[in-house]
């Protein structure tokens, strides 16, 4: 979940966690990870939304985890553990009865608490015959987070992250969200710093070990403007154009970014 809808709940100050802490987050992120595969799993032509929420939920509940996402402040609580949005909704989707069909353009957006910490991710996939469209849009948007990954080292800044997503972006013929961005994230969901999808290289804060932040870039074909549905927080791209989403919550270590929202591998 990214971090417009939660300005009221937004924590100021940057924490940089400890060892423990981060262990915590990592556990978090292992929740996460493991309840996206699951979705991934059976998103299918035919399944509802709702069903795919109901398997994350259960995920995260065998984990001995809390969804992050379910009654978090808003217009209204959110009412579900995840996000699932489809085509032209960028992020925010409601889960419901709406019926997932081929060639849809679904992302799937997570969070969980363990142990009082949070971690936050998200994926974006085609359902079973696509357009090159999709399918450009979809590698598009996972190597734009992948290059802002690259940046999250010490003596970076967020500026830095923030560039090379947009640049990778809209090198690519495509545009970056201007009103929706990653966060810090730990003991809340959503902390500072902020990291837009769109900046300049050396401004912004400086990355140090400890800090964690939910990246999360957000792509659309059209045009950069979004708009908000009558249920309050489904948002979409203005225009109707097909839009994707990709979210890792990354730690900066002394050395190589470390992704904490990375599956497991058996």
């Amino acid at each position: 979940m990214n971090a417009r809808a939660a300005t009221s709940t937004w924590r100021s100050g940057i924490e940089r966690k400890s060892g423990r802490e981060l262990e915590l987050m990592r556990q978090a992120g292992r929740v996460v990870a493991a309840a996206l595969e699951e979705m991934r799993a059976q998103a299918r032509p035919g399944v509802t939304t709702r069903q795919l929420d109901a398997l994350a939920e259960k995920v995260i509940a065998a984990h001995q985890a809390r969804p992050a996402f379910k009654g978090y402040p808003g217009p209204y609580p959110f009412p579900n553990a995840t996000t699932i949005s489809i085509n032209e909704e960028l992020v925010h989707g409601i889960p419901g009865p709406r019926i997932i069909r081929e060639g849809d353009l679904v992302s799937l957006d997570c969070g969980a608490i363990y142990q009082g910490f949070y971690a936050d991710s998200a994926i974006s996939l085609g359902i079973g015959k696509c357009t090159p469209l999709v399918e450009k849009l979809l590698t598009v948007t996972e190597q734009a987070l992948a290059a802002g990954i690259e940046k999250m080292r010490p003596g970076q800044r967020t500026g830095d992250v923030s560039a090379a997503i947009q640049n990778y972006v809209e090198r690519h013929g495509f545009q970056v969200v201007r009103e929706y961005t990653g966060h810090g994230i730990g003991r809340n969901m959503h902390e500072d710093p902020a990291v837009p999808n769109h900046g300049k290289a050396g401004m912004g804060i400086l990355l140090r070990p400890g800090m964690t932040i939910a990246l999360e870039p957000m792509v659309l074909v059209g045009t950069t403007e979004t708009q908000t549905l009558a249920d309050q927080w489904t948002v979409v791209s203005e225009d109707g154009s097909l839009t994707a989403h990709f979210e890792h919550t990354i730690a900066v270590t002394e050395g190589e970014p470390e992704i904490l929202t990375r599956a497991v591998e058996d």
